[in-house]
């Protein structure tokens, strides 16, 4: 994240600051949460990504003197002693206490807490947003299509050319559960496993095999021998009687097995899957298999890609050489696609998914905020009409509350002040602003949800990334069946201690204005 600079950030997140600091107001302690109102997708679970991006932002805050100068070409009315105090700030003052990144969150219950001199924590909000929003919605998307594909197919990313930001697409799809990526960099950036073949514009840019510059490769034992004749001696023997397949196709596989024989995987869907690109890949792999190689597989990017799949594993099945290859099937695939699949009949070991991925097409945003909950010891509240834009007062520390079957029931925000819920002992759990819900639990175990992840410096070595995904794969594993569907997926419960919910009240009863009735 090293192109995140301090001026990554809102105009009026600077406006606020100038205007703080011409109050006398900036130092005041405050604490802001970070926490977003519902989940994406139209599902009943998130995942939170982007607390490492976090961390590394604030390591690196700061006003250099080119950003100072654009500044002052910018608010040329500010007093010069700002700037002054601008270009020494840094993030020393700031704690942020945070949910381990790769864990299940829900609405309401902050992600992350940030506390410190109003100033710097009003002026990060915008980049922490920017760091939190789209890595947790591209997580979320890729752990819904890892569950719809099932753990027993390979996913991989495709998206590079259609996606808005690339390589963070990459990196938090992978985060999500996906097994591999095209974006090379992304590859080498995060130690993602890259997977590609070729396009079909490979396929056409061949018209024969008289067109191979070498018909000449050594084979496993590393003897030289004539690889083209024997992939023309495979498809004089097994083209059936009057079969055609397309010449040029042929030397396009044929050359590519030469460049790859150990990871031959074709593209078969340039003229025809069936009656050319599926008997012409069968050819070029048994010559393969001659010079002691084992083909991959063959991609599927167009048709009916369930039939097509079954009907090319037929074909493998029936050949001993080719029996284990892999089919991998792309083409627009999304998240209906991949259930519809589970319907039918198919043999698709793998799925390369780009678009609906990368740019979360059912729901851009996942709408993550950044709220004011206490200033100088004060809790604040911000209330709307609307029950769900109302936020939380205070310093909330937050728990996830387990069930005698190991898995969680409930989490639950307590005040900072108070003791946290006990194993065995009855917990009061309220809906923070409908007064007819409410619960009590008995949890078998009580996790703490929230660790201190920076006070002026990082406090703890970040997850690796590998060890982030095993994260999420985990708690994907275990998740009850009806907190995942996609039909009437079942709520998970938030909630407010009893004491919480009271302050919440008094604050109600203390600044929202009474009407006059006349």
């Amino acid at each position: 994240m090293s192109q995140l600079k301090a001026l990554l950030t809102d105009l009026y997140q600077l406006t606020m600051l100038y205007g703080y600091w011409l109050a006398g107001r900036h130092e005041e302690e405050a604490s802001f949460d970070l926490f977003f109102r519902k989940h994406p997708f139209g599902g009943e679970f998130t995942i939170f990504a982007g607390l490492e991006d976090v961390i590394t932002y604030l390591e690196a805050f700061k006003f250099d003197d080119d950003d100072i100068a654009y500044l002052k070409s910018v608010m040329p009315h500010w007093r010069p002693e700002f700037f002054d105090w601008l270009k020494k700030l840094d993030c020393s003052n700031l704690r942020v206490d945070a949910i381990d990144e790769g864990k299940l969150v829900f609405p309401s219950v902050p992600l992350l807490r940030a506390s410190g001199h109003l100033g710097i924590a009003q002026l990060v909000e915008t980049a922490f947003l920017y760091m939190v929003n789209f890595p947790s919605l591209i997580t979320t998307q890729a752990a819904r299509l890892r569950l719809a594909a099932g753990f027993d197919k390979e996913c991989l990313e495709f998206g590079i050319r259609r996606a808005q930001d690339a390589m963070r697409a990459s990196k938090y799809a992978y985060m999500g559960g996906f097994d591999g990526t095209s974006n090379v960099l992304a590859g080498q950036r995060y130690g993602i496993k890259v997977r590609g073949t070729h396009a079909h514009s490979w396929v056409m840019s061949f018209t024969s095999l008289a067109q191979l510059p070498n018909r000449m490769m050594p084979d496993a034992k590393g003897e030289i021998r004539d690889f083209v004749e024997s992939v023309e001696y495979f498809r004089a023997i097994y083209a059936g009687e009057g079969q055609q397949t397309n010449s040029g196709e042929l030397a396009a596989f044929t050359q590519y097995a030469m460049a790859y024989p150990d990871t031959f995987l074709a593209l078969v869907d340039t003229y025809d899957t069936l009656k050319s690109g599926a008997p012409n890949f069968s050819f070029v792999a048994r010559a393969l298999n001659s010079f002691g190689y084992k083909a991959l597989g063959v991609r599927l990017d167009s048709g009916d890609l369930a039939y097509l799949s079954t009907r090319i594993r037929e074909v493998f099945d029936q050949v001993p050489c080719l029996a284990g290859c892999k089919i991998v099937a792309s083409n627009d695939l999304d998240e209906g696609k991949l259930l519809s699949f589970k319907t039918q009949k198919h043999a698709i070991d793998a799925y390369g998914i780009g678009t609906a991925l990368v740019t979360c097409a059912d729901q851009p945003a996942l709408g993550g905020v950044y709220k004011l909950s206490k200033i100088n010891g004060d809790p604040r509240m911000k209330f709307s009409q609307v029950p769900e834009k109302n936020t939380i007062p205070g310093v909330k520390i937050p728990y996830r509350l387990y069930g005698h079957d190991g898995k969680p029931i409930i989490d639950l925000m307590t005040g900072e002040e108070e003791s946290s819920p006990q194993i065995g002992e009855k917990t009061h759990c309220r809906h923070p602003f409908n007064p007819s819900k409410r619960a009590i639990v008995v949890p078998t175990s009580v996790e703490p949800l929230h660790r201190c992840a920076w006070n002026g410096s990082r406090i703890r070595p970040s997850a690796s990334l590998a060890d982030r995904r095993e994260l999420v794969i985990s708690q994907l594993q275990g998740m009850p069946e009806d907190m995942s569907r996609t039909e009437n997926p079942r709520p998970y419960k938030v909630a407010v201690s009893e004491k919480l919910y009271q302050e919440i009240q008094t604050l109600r009863d203390t600044e929202v204005p009474v009407e006059i009735l006349s």
